[in-house]
């Protein structure tokens, strides 16, 4: 059995084809991608599976989606690719003004933050948005 199967079974994701080539095709990038970024790189696939797929994903805990406030939703796979609770791996995210590309800074943890009493956080996402390292040098 091969590695992403591996990656899958232990999402409690069923390894069907598509499946397979989305996490790779989700592994070999960089970047957070958009759903139609997906679809360019599966021509040959219908648009429902492909969104069924990366919804599967997130709901399993094997990609989180990002708001970086382009108001198009873009999706990275989780810490490599260790899926487990998101709320847990709170990490910024950097959008380049420039290039309009987004990346997790995985390394780069928010902190917990304590608010309000009778205030109950469901979700957290800090966007810092500039340019990025590859756009900063030309």
């Amino acid at each position: 059995m091969g590695e992403i199967e591996l990656v899958l079974k232990e999402h409690h994701i069923r390894p069907t084809a598509i499946r397979l080539l989305m996490y790779k095709f989700l592994s070999e990038r960089d970047i957070a991608v958009t759903l139609n970024d997906i679809e360019l790189g599966f021509d040959k696939s219908e648009r429902t599976t492909l969104y069924r797929t990366i919804k599967t994903f997130e709901k399993k805990g094997l990609v989180h989606q990002i708001d970086d406030g382009t108001g198009i939703a873009k999706y990275a796979l989780d810490e490599k690719g260790l899926g487990g609770s998101h709320s847990q791996d709170l990490h910024l995210h950097f959008h380049c003004e420039n290039c309009n590309e987004t990346v997790c800074l995985t390394d780069h943890k928010i902190p917990h933050i304590s608010l309000p009493k009778g205030y109950v956080s469901k979700d957290m996402n800090l966007v810092i948005k500039g340019i990025c390292d590859k756009c900063s040098v030309k």
